[in-house]
């Protein structure tokens, strides 16, 4: 076997090192002059590194994620070409005597004649190609390097995309930029459609080919909310917690005030929640944030406004009480009266419908024991009302007939953990339990 030769990192032009970022060969593959080797990026641009010559790989000495300088060894391997140079070498007395009948070369032919027959690995340090080149490997290595430039490679790395996956359609089957932003319209659209995340489609089969059936189209609510719907439970680790919150006291006072029929309104369950939810909110902010896009930060609100759904002969609707710490108990009742009929007769505005930092899903008044309400994003909580009804608690001498509501908290685990939870829905009951507390 020929003398093993070093691939090395060419002339940087930077004392520092830089990290590799991609590496497309591996110990045991044919490798042509120019082929792309790997990827070099830095702060301030990315470099494409070529093969000076027609190789073997025998040897990598370096892996994604090293730093590397100029001068730093590659890989060592088998330079292409020699074996077939010693089987071409003839008889050294008939070259002997093809040199002397030749007739003597000028200083010019000696030169030239001395640099083509200078073996590749004393040439020069190979440079940074800026030409496009092929990538495609030998059929020894089972897999093929698209075509693209190194600002593509960059885009296409920022963007998450590998290049094996995308077609090129630029001249030799290079890849483009916009190749790539096309290969990604492609992928949103497919998610668009159902197919998301390599989830397969949910299977289905026409209920008419088995009996008779009718046909109901969907409201124009249902159809937007739907697909937000499926965002939110897909988008989100969804995390659900149950308790339930004595409210003997809160149900005593709140009928005590609505026989004096004090200030005109009638009070209800739901407002005094309202009121406790923004207290427990005010000691737990995490539950009044949003989450940034890239999922790197929170952006806490300073502000209380809660969201309360409403049915509606045309599907749910969340219209949103504003500043809730600056208006009266007897004032949000009000609130949820207007809100509620209004999304009703159909006549809510897009205003009264946005900017909520947590919302309610009240079933109180039609029943059940618990479930699991959907997060309503940008928001990073919901709270769950099911039906109060009276229990037996043991008080610690004997068990107390109860009115107890049940609770049901469905959270963002990517910004509130389980402790944090069960300690807001413990805050949360103990102002529902204390109605001073509340109106503090």
């Amino acid at each position: 076997m020929a003398e093993l030769k070093e691939i090395k990192i060419p002339d940087l032009d930077s004392s520092g090192s830089v990290p590799v970022a991609e590496l497309f060969i591996k110990e045991g593959d044919r490798i042509e002059a120019e082929q792309p080797l790997l990827v070099l990026e830095s702060d301030k641009a990315v470099l494409e590194i070529p093969a000076p010559f027609a190789a073997l790989i025998r040897e990598l000495k370096v892996k994604e994620g090293d730093m590397v300088k100029s001068g730093d060894v590659i890989a060592l391997a088998d330079a292409e070409g020699e074996a077939a140079e010693d089987q071409e070498e003839g008889d050294p007395e008939e070259e002997e005597k093809t040199a002397k009948s030749a007739p003597p070369a000028s200083s010019a032919e000696r030169v030239q004649s001395s640099a083509a027959s200078a073996p590749p690995a004393e040439a020069a340090p190979p440079v940074l190609s800026k030409v496009s080149v092929s990538a495609e490997l030998s059929a020894s290595s089972g897999s093929k390097i698209p075509h693209a430039s190194p600002s593509v490679r960059h885009f296409a790395r920022e963007l998450g995309v590998d290049l094996k996956n995308v077609k090129g359609t630029a001249p030799k089957g290079r890849v483009s930029r916009q190749d790539v932003q096309n290969f990604v319209k492609t992928a949103l659209r497919t998610e668009q459609t159902g197919s998301t995340r390599g989830i397969p489609e949910l299977p289905w089969s026409d209920p008419a080919d088995f009996g008779p059936v009718s046909e109901q189209e969907l409201s124009r609510i249902q159809r937007i909310s739907g697909p937000r719907l499926h965002a939110s439970w897909m988008g989100i680790p969804h995390v659900s917690h149950f308790d339930k919150a004595d409210i003997s006291y809160l149900e005593r006072w709140r009928q005590e005030l609505n026989e004096k029929k004090k200030e005109g309104v009638k009070f209800t369950i739901l407002a005094f929640v309202v009121k406790a939810l923004y207290k427990a909110v005010e000691e737990f902010p995490r539950f009044n944030a949003v989450l940034s896009p890239d999922g790197s930060r929170l952006l806490i609100r300073r502000y209380y406004n809660i969201g309360i759904a409403v049915d509606t002969p045309e599907g749910l609707l969340v219209p949103v009480i504003k500043d809730v710490d600056r208006k009266s108990l007897s004032l949000i009742v009000r609130e949820i009266e207007d809100l509620a009929l209004r999304g009703r007769k159909g006549e809510l505005k897009a205003s009264d419908l946005k900017g909520a930092g947590i919302s309610i899903s009240n079933l109180g008044g039609i029943g059940g024991k618990s479930f699991t309400p959907i997060i309503n994003p940008p928001e990073v909580a919901i709270l769950g009302l099911s039906r109060a009804s009276m229990e037996a608690v043991w008080n610690g001498s004997e068990f107390d007939p109860r009115l107890m509501l049940p609770l049901s908290l469905s959270y963002d685990h990517r910004v509130i953990d389980g402790a944090m939870a069960a300690r807001f829905i413990r805050s949360l009951k103990e102002l529902l339990e204390d109605v001073k507390k509340i109106l503090i």
